[in-house]
């Protein structure tokens, strides 16, 4: 059974630097597949934050992390990675990964095959 694990979560100041980790096990082979990070805030809907096509490197961000978020990969650990930086309050959320749906220059897409629990990011003084 395939399972995501993140980590890497907890409380940072605005202008303070976190990264996730995405841990998957079960079988899938992270090589050929997407990864998505999503997030949701209390009172708001999931959004795509960033996602990497492991087979080809093509990476996508959504505009309000553009430049301040990094999403990467280690193929051979089955892990991925979401480094931010330059935190915002508007960045708190709960942050969740997904595998196996689509990343494009259109975007992500609002279905993929698994997802984590989600680790939350809290942005406070």
């Amino acid at each position: 059974q395939v399972q995501l694990v993140e980590s890497g979560g907890g409380l940072v100041q605005p202008g303070g630097s976190l990264r996730l980790s995405c841990t998957a096990s079960g079988g899938f082979d992270l090589r050929y597949t997407a990864i998505g990070w999503f997030r949701q805030a209390p009172g708001k809907e999931r959004e795509g934050v960033s996602c990497i096509r492991n087979h080809d490197g093509f990476t996508y961000y959504t505009a309000s992390v553009k430049g301040r978020f990094t999403i990467s990969s280690d193929k051979d650990a089955n892990m991925n990675y979401l480094q931010m930086n330059s935190l915002k309050p508007e960045d708190m959320a709960v942050y969740t990964c997904a595998i196996g749906g689509v990343c494009g220059v259109d975007g992500m897409s609002t279905r993929w095959d698994y997802w984590g629990q989600g680790t939350q990011i809290t942005v406070s003084p």
